[in-house]
């Protein structure tokens, strides 16, 4: 039996996402190991408000770096009481930052309209019809999450239904956070 073309693109960009939580965890424990990685991260946990400026940075510009870091440095930091308060706080940013990056793509849209003409348009139908699929693969695999809200807010996808599969970014951060937890 052959699986359909959704099924294994999802398949296929889980699996991508739980190898590179698998690679972020290998580094993080070399790094801890023969770096000092625990120095580095004692030190970065005096500013935390500059490591949230840069999460939130981070995720509104492409996803540059993976959240992951972020959850490690919580709860390395200590920064509050409990860790799962900072990775929600960490998942609300996230999703946050997918919805900016909803309306930024639905604005320049309307302000480079050559650009979206020759390179975004001509995929609007296949956008419209994998755009959730799109949307939930970005939101839990390490795929940049706000580059994929800003192609299909440029699509007019309805924000209502983004809004929705676009919450799977917290079930992400809830299995991430929970593995990073098992680890430390």
């Amino acid at each position: 039996m052959r699986m359909k073309g959704r099924t294994r693109f999802l398949i296929k960009n889980l699996l991508k996402g739980l190898l590179g939580l698998a690679v972020i965890i290998i580094i993080y424990t070399l790094l801890q190991k023969y770096a000092g990685f625990d120095v580095f991260m004692d030190y970065i946990s005096q500013w935390p408000l500059i490591v949230y400026t840069v999460f939130i940075i981070s995720e509104v510009v492409f996803g540059i770096i993976p959240p992951e870091l972020f959850m490690i440095w919580s709860i390395k930091s200590g920064a509050f009481e409990a860790y799962a308060l900072d990775v929600a706080l960490l998942a609300i940013i996230s999703f946050m930052a997918g919805v900016l990056g909803f309306f930024i793509g639905s604005y320049l849209k309307k302000a480079l309209p050559t650009f979206f003409e020759k390179y975004v348009l001509k995929y609007k139908k296949t956008l419209k019809r994998y755009g959730g699929l799109l949307i939930f693969v970005g939101a839990v695999t390490p795929i940049p999450f706000s580059a994929v809200c800003m192609l299909v807010g440029s699509t007019h996808y309805p924000f209502g239904r983004f809004a929705i599969i676009a919450s799977a970014r917290f079930l992400r951060f809830a299995v991430y956070a929970f593995t990073i937890y098992q680890f430390n």
